[in-house]
């Protein structure tokens, strides 16, 4: 008898660039473990966090999504909801994988944070960038050593997605220039939608103060492997409980595909993206592993803005999917499962 293929159950989660409005709203109460969780983030924040649910749901928010205040809370309410929705289904991850910021939520849900300390520190950073100078980011469709020329000034690698990939991140006046540099000279760049320069120098002023903050905090190394997109591989216990390593990431480079490189290289994987806009799941599929079939890819959220129905109808597949494993090959999630400690 020939044994199924099995892939084991990677969760990702996106970070900042994949917001955008109403992303996921039309799960908010029709679906009452994702509508549970994130209610419960935003009910850490008091009444920002009940002004932030509100613009999330308007059509016409009072605060844009670019907005840090915005876009942080929400982003992250949203990545971790997704996450205690897919383990509501009695998957068991056997990793997870964040970017950016969604590194929080994986941390959550892998045991190195409690949800009310990695909120906090969400709000402190969110507090601090409000001191620090406007900047961007910008994606670029190129490799780092093709943009050295255009660095400096304060403008930075941000994060490295894929091999021509590249996100560069700086202040509004030296970021502004490289964008007209590079329209001039011919390459292909969107902007990202974030008014923070993220990963770069800029904010290195909320190192010492988050660090500070988070020596208050009891962090635990993870009960599952947490892959970090800073180090490209799983975090060992010392690295998931120090206030310097969290502290540092808002200056320190993204490196997604690199880490993807290692998680793919370990075995075959069913990689579900548990967040919004579908940036990681694009990333992935262009990964030799992928497109070789050997591992798969699955999307829970839309790619953009599409309506309620169209947010219910692709978690509804993805659960399909998953469960069914119609078309991943198997996976090795176990059922069934406790939710995440919260």
């Amino acid at each position: 008898m020939t044994l199924p293929h099995r892939r084991s159950v990677v969760l990702m989660f996106p970070g900042t660039g994949a917001q955008h409005a109403r992303m996921a709203a039309g799960l908010y109460r029709r679906e009452p473990v994702f509508t549970a969780a994130l209610d419960e983030v935003l009910a850490l924040l008091g009444p920002e966090g009940a002004d932030a649910r509100a613009d999330w749901l308007a059509t016409h928010p009072a605060v844009p999504m670019e907005a840090d205040a915005r876009s942080a809370p929400l982003l992250f309410a949203v990545d971790y909801a997704m996450g205690r929705l897919v383990e509501s289904w009695g998957v068991r991850p056997d990793a997870y994988l964040g970017h950016s910021m969604g590194e929080f939520a994986a941390a959550v849900l892998a045991g190195v944070f409690p949800l009310p300390d990695a909120v906090r520190l969400l709000w402190e950073r969110v507090r601090l960038q409000r001191g620090t100078p406007r900047g961007g980011m910008l994606a670029v469709a190129a490799a780092p050593p093709e943009l050295a020329g255009y660095l400096g000034s304060g403008v930075v690698v941000a994060a490295v997605n894929a091999p021509r990939h590249t996100v560069l991140s700086g202040p509004d006046t030296p970021l502004e220039a490289v964008a007209r540099r590079l329209a001039a000279d011919g390459r292909t760049f969107r902007k990202l939608a974030s008014r923070t320069p993220y990963h770069s120098p800029a904010l290195a002023p909320l190192v010492a103060p988050t660090a500070e903050l988070l020596r208050t905090m009891r962090l635990r190394a993870p009960r599952t492997p947490l892959h970090s997109a800073y180090t490209t591989g799983p975090l060992d216990p010392a690295e998931a409980v120090s206030a310097e390593f969290w502290a540092g990431q808002p200056t320190a480079p993204v490196l997604f595909w690199a880490t993807l490189d290692r998680l793919l290289a370990d075995r075959d994987r069913v990689l579900v993206e548990a967040g919004p806009s579908q940036s990681l799941t694009v990333l992935a599929r262009a990964h030799e592993a992928v497109r070789a079939g050997r591992s798969v890819v699955l999307p829970t959220l839309p790619a953009r803005a599409a309506g309620p129905e169209e947010d219910r109808r692709s978690v509804r597949a993805a659960r399909d999917r998953l469960l069914g494993t119609a078309d991943a090959g198997g996976h090795s999630g176990t059922l069934p499962v406790d939710l995440p400690a919260r």
